[in-house]
């Protein structure tokens, strides 16, 4: 009996394939780097198995010259050759699968190879139900005797498991891993039929394993050139679902109750055997499962922990960010041993961010973060709040905590290098004692408070907390939302205080000063609320109310006759604004006041600001006709040399100047007056001597040459109707004495011919209050 030609002609083919097949995964192994260079070697290595069992098998089959067929001694060896060469390649093939479907990993390609015994065990004992009695599908054609062919079986029963999990486990696009799978399926399948075929002369069988082979080679080798990330594992344990162990133990449990339904026993070793390596295979796979879960758990607490940690920590100085100081605050300092909280802010370092850059300034606060960190004692948190504020925490008694403060304060003010240059900054720091707060938000608070009251004291400085910031942190609140509405209520009202000539002491001008009586506060001091309205940004509205009304009484004196004029004080917030010239121009025309009777007073502390700026402002005010006066001089701000360069009308003599008391006087307060009075002539500037509150005062202003003198000395901020009071008085008694002239200094208030002042004509014909609602 011979093979069919068909067969042969198959089997010639099949070799042909396998050859070239085998030398494509050779090259790509060689191709490879890294860990999947090993898998590719098993793939290579497992094809060349299977191509030479497949060359060995037909070369014996054919020098035996078909007589195999008839001897069973020789059908036998031929089959146990074509098992065992088709065994030991599809098991290499199965290894570099498994490897590869581990993300090249040697644990997790254990856990599919147990996953897939599993599967495989179910299908042997499934398929030993079904061949063996009392079911014996096939009959009379059951295998007997054919030992060999179990090997086979076996490897094919597991390389079905093995693509079963492949499939399930990689993850997408898992068409790489499936064709991969599916050709060493195919292989196994092959090896199959050719040793069922070889040993029982099936030639369907053989035919069948010939096809297949070749199949399972081509796809092997197609599936081996695809890129390495393909052929990955999804180690997201859930989503690795059960089906796996499920769907196996059903159809083993009822192979079973089938078998024994029908009188079938469990004789058989090989029944037995696939029971046993079933549950050996769960068992193992399941307290690697465990392992998995535990060792998942560690990871999710470890990094549970860390992210709380990242929470907590501030990313730039790695010191605790305000939740870290919050939880250190509640968990700790709450019944805690004694404690106190450090505010601190970096005084100035806007700046640094302005003009050398955000990089230089994240470079300073992580330097002061390092200073903290090194400065502070073990359990002390330290903590950055934000931007350039800073808390710490201190396990210390207020005492002991401030001189830790005050050592702490000449750190932080020491310069900071950077490769940019040298940075210097101080520091302001408030400190608050966990005892005196009921609960932490109070701590904070007052921790704030007393780094808001260090900053208001000059900076760089430590304050501790007092309970009087929080009744002036009450009063300011308060003051500015009363503030607000004042006007529209009429609770601010305009007060004169009069600028006499000397010796004459006739009132030739006013300052407008700003009082404020509140129906439940009381009368509130201008010291008090001019600073809270300057902070909250009201004194634009507050100062363009004071000029116009200043203008508008200007205005009515102007027409009743009156050689006076009127000064406005100017806030340092108000001259930058470029406004302000057009808002004073305005006010000019709408109350038909001439220019040269109105004067702006500047505080002596805006020389202390840009001085360029403050010279450009100046000028475009006096452009329009307005008069500049420098208020407080002599208080500490400008110098002598400055006044050449400012645009100033008058100079207003501070009164410490002036009013000096009687037990410091060596004769050196009338020499200073009097070098005020000569320089401010020689430059041409008119000088106001002010705080004048007793005649020794007036005495030495004579005596220096001041022509003009304000004080107490001669009358208090009064109502317009007191001061215009007071000044038909002086005109009544001027025109009764002999020889009185009729005008005043022509340097302040030029009169007009015909007795009126120049240009004050038609001011009845103004609606001055309607003019000041619309501005």
């Amino acid at each position: 009996m011979h093979l069919p030609s068909g067969i042969e002609f198959a089997a010639g083919a099949s070799t042909l394939a396998a050859i070239p097949s085998a030398a494509v995964l050779a090259s790509s192994a060689r191709g490879r780097v890294g860990p999947t260079r090993i898998a590719h070697r098993l793939l290579a290595v497992g094809t060349a198995i299977v191509a030479l069992t497949v060359v060995a098998g037909l070369g014996a089959s054919l020098t035996m010259r078909h007589d195999w067929v008839h001897r069973w001694h020789d059908r036998m060896m031929l089959a146990t050759l074509l098992a065992v060469g088709t065994t030991a390649g599809t098991a290499t093939l199965l290894a570099g699968v498994l490897w590869l479907s581990g993300g090249r990993g040697g644990g997790r390609a254990v856990r599919h190879l147990l996953d897939a015994l599993v599967i495989a065990a179910a299908i042997w004992f499934v398929g030993w139900v079904l061949i063996s009695r009392p079911t014996r599908v096939l009959g009379d054609q059951t295998p007997r005797g054919c030992t060999p062919v179990l090997l086979p079986c076996v490897v094919a029963a597991l390389a079905l498991g093995v693509a079963a999990i492949v499939a399930m486990r990689c993850p997408r696009p898992r068409g790489g891993m499936v064709l991969l799978g599916s050709g060493v399926l195919l292989v196994a399948i092959g090896g199959v039929g050719l040793a069922a075929g070889t040993c029982q002369h099936w030639w369907g069988a053989l035919a069948a394993g010939i096809v297949a082979m070749p199949l399972g080679l081509l796809a092997v080798a197609g599936a081996s050139r695809l890129p390495d990330e393909v052929a990955g594992a999804d180690d997201q344990l859930i989503r690795r679902g059960g089906a796996y162990a499920f769907v196996p133990m059903a159809a083993i449990t009822i192979a079973a109750v089938v078998h024994l339904s029908r009188g079938g026993r469990f004789e058989d070793l090989y029944g037995l055997g696939a029971s046993i390596v079933e549950g050996f295979a769960l068992v193992i796979r399941q307290s690697l499962a465990l392992g998995d879960v535990r060792r998942y758990a560690g990871r999710l607490a470890e990094r549970e922990a860390h992210f709380r940690e990242l929470a907590h920590t501030d990313p730039l100085t790695g010191l605790a960010n305000r939740r870290g100081l919050l939880r250190a605050l509640f968990t700790e300092a709450v019944g805690g041993p004694p404690c106190v909280l450090l505010g601190l802010d970096l005084d100035g370092f806007k700046n640094v961010n302005d003009l050398r850059g955000h990089e230089v300034g994240d470079e300073v606060l992580i330097e002061v973060g390092q200073r903290l960190r090194m400065n502070l004692r073990p359990g002390d948190v330290a903590a950055r709040l934000g931007g350039d504020e800073f808390a710490v925490l201190m396990w210390a008694r207020p005492a002991e905590a401030q001189r830790a403060a005050e050592r702490l304060l000449a750190i932080l003010c020491r310069p900071y290098e950077q490769a940019k240059g040298r940075v210097y900054l101080s520091a302001s720091i408030g400190l608050a004692g966990c005892a005196s707060a009921k609960d932490v938000p109070t701590l904070l608070r007052n921790a704030d408070l007393a780094l808001r009251s260090a900053k208001q004291r000059g900076k760089a400085r430590v304050e501790l907390y007092d309970a009087s910031y929080e009744r002036k942190l009450r009063r300011r609140t308060t003051l500015e939302h009363e503030l607000r509405g004042a006007i529209e209520r009429g609770e601010l009202h305009v007060a004169y205080q009069p600028v006499v000539a000397l010796p004459s002491v006739r009132p030739v001008g006013a300052e407008a000063l700003l009082r404020w009586h509140h129906p439940g506060l009381g009368t509130v001091p201008p010291d008090e609320f001019i600073p809270v309205a300057e902070e909250s940004g009201l004194i634009g509205r507050v100062g363009a109310w004071v000029l116009h009304q200043a203008c508008h009484q200007l205005s009515l004196w102007l027409a009743e006759g009156h050689d006076v004029w009127v000064s406005v004080n100017v806030s340092p917030r108000e001259l930058p604004s470029p406004e302000y010239v057009v808002q004073v121009a305005e006010a000019l025309r709408a109350h038909r006041v001439p220019p040269q009777r109105l004067v702006l007073e500047v505080t002596e502390r805006v020389v202390a600001t840009d001085l360029e700026e403050l010279i450009r402002r100046l000028r475009a005010l006096r452009a329009t006709g307005v008069r500049i006066a420098l208020d407080d001089f002599g208080a500490g701000y400008s110098s002598l040399g400055q006044l050449r360069s400012l645009p100033v009308d008058i100079l207003k003599i501070d009164h410490s100047l002036v009013a000096e008391p009687e037990t410091t006087r060596t004769g050196a307060a009338a020499p200073l007056v009097e070098v005020v009075v000569r320089l401010g002539h020689r430059l041409g500037v008119e000088v106001i001597a002010e705080g004048m509150s007793e005649p020794a005062h007036r005495a030495v202003v004579e005596a220096a040459g001041c022509r003009f003198g304000q004080g107490q000395l001669f009358g208090r901020a009064v109502p317009a109707e007191h001061l215009e009071a007071q000044l038909v008085a002086t005109s009544s008694r001027l025109r009764a004495a002999p020889g009185a002239p009729a005008g005043g200094p022509p340097e302040l208030g030029p009169a007009a011919p015909n007795g009126r002042t120049a240009g004050a004509q038609h001011v009845r014909s103004v609606d001055s209050s309607r003019e000041i609602r619309q501005a």
